[in-house]
């Protein structure tokens, strides 16, 4: 199983943010440039993040991006979420009807449970990550 580029982008560009967090807006070009991210497909994942009420907007010649929040506050799964929605490793566990086929069998499925455990520990582990704690981390060979 993989996260799409739009996941790892979005939580690297956040990053970024909540690195800066006491600078003010950042406009999304500097980020973009920051990262070696296409500032198109920024332009594209922003506005999920907006709408979820992870970042906000300032206009303006000192205008950009800023967090909503702490940074303690956005967990690494928020920021799956808002860019891709619920984490379903299979379908039959899909909110949004696509699971419909399997539905049928949910009391007789063997291997469902299988399924929501993993969906289940993967939500556990990107919500136990905050951007406060993405930007503490220090890599051991940094460390002395």
């Amino acid at each position: 199983m993989r996260l799409s580029a739009r996941v790892e982008y979005g939580v690297r560009a956040m990053a970024v943010l909540a690195f800066h967090f006491q600078d003010g807006p950042l406009p999304l070009r500097e980020i973009a440039s920051r990262e070696g991210i296409s500032f198109q497909f920024l332009e594209q994942i922003f506005p999920d993040l907006r709408r979820a009420g992870l970042i906000e907007s300032a206009r303006g010649a000192r205008g950009g991006y800023m967090l909503a929040l702490q940074p303690s506050q956005i967990n690494v799964g928020d920021i799956v979420r808002a860019v891709e929605g619920p984490i379903t490793p299979v379908n039959c566990l899909a909110e949004d009807g696509s699971g419909e086929v399997c539905r049928h069998r949910t009391e007789g499925c063997l291997t469902r449970h299988v399924w929501e455990k993993l969906r289940d520990r993967i939500n556990e582990v990107l919500d136990e990550v905050s951007l406060a704690d993405l930007i503490d981390w220090k890599p051991a060979h940094l460390i002395n």
